[in-house]
Order: C-alpha cells, then structure tokens, then sequence
C-alpha cells in the first residue's frame, strides 16, 4: 500500500496512473488534509510500503478545516518506529528540507523527488518508487500469526 499527502487534482490523478505502470496491484490511499492524514493514518502503516508526502496543502472548496501541511505528517511519523521508505515530493525546498530533518531525525528511509520538468511524476518519481519498493518487498504475513513472532502460527 501506497499512503499519500496531496492536494492538487491533476497530480492525483497522474500519481494515480503512474503507480499503476510501476505496480497496477498496489493500492493507493490519499489524504488531501496533513490533519487528516494524522487522525487516520496509524492504521494504515503495518501494511504500507511506501509514504509520499507533498508539504504546501491548499483546501478544496467546502472543506472546514484548515488543511495543515507536509511538515505536521513529517513530525508525526518521527515520533513513530520507521514502517517503511518516505518520498517528500514537494516544490517547497525550505519545507521540504525541513521535513526531511524530521523524517531523519525519526530513522527513517527517505528520499527527495523535486517536481522538475513536466513529466516527473511519471519519470522521476515513478522511478524512485520502483526503486524503493524493490528494496522493500511486502512482509510476509502469516494467517493467525501472533504479533512479535513472525511466522509463528496458533
């Protein structure tokens, strides 16, 4: 599983087909809100192999929440063990280094992909996460396995 912080429609859509040529199988969950994004995410991290965070976070019309930014995710993930490689895909370059700093000081595997040129999404960044997916294969879960021993079955 994919999890995402974006907002913008168009590249949505574009992270959305470019997973899909990388592996059509692996599914993708987006958050447009960092707050959001907070409140649910624990959940989602025991099964994710991949974190793309974008930083600058604008609302959509009718949202009543202010939507926060990359940087609110970036803190609340340090404060967790590493569950698996982090990409910050923001054009904010100070922000973006700032997140890093958060993501590094939590131990976690992180990489940068600036939005440069046109097609990044589809070449740059879509080659990092085959990359990065690659050197972290799925767990292997077990059924009925009990947390803290893998592979032991009841």
């Amino acid at each position: 599983m994919l999890l995402m912080l974006e907002d913008d429609r168009e590249r949505i859509g574009r992270f959305t087909e470019a997973l899909k040529r990388v592996d059509p199988a692996l599914p993708l969950v987006i958050w447009r809100s960092a707050r959001k994004m907070i409140r649910e995410v624990e959940a989602f991290l025991p099964s994710a192999r991949l974190i793309s965070l974008d930083h600058d976070l604008e609302p959509w019309g009718g949202d009543s929440e202010d939507p926060g930014d990359g940087i609110d995710v970036a803190r609340f993930l340090a404060g967790r063990a590493p569950a698996c490689p982090a990409i910050v895909h923001s054009s904010n370059g100070t922000r973006s280094d700032w997140m890093i700093g958060e993501l590094d000081l939590g131990g976690w595997d992180f990489r940068r992909v600036a939005p440069i040129g046109d097609d990044w999404i589809e070449s740059y960044w879509g080659a990092i996460v085959r990359k990065l997916l690659r050197r972290h294969p799925p767990a292997l879960r077990l059924p009925n396995a009990r947390p803290g021993r893998p592979g032991h079955r009841s």
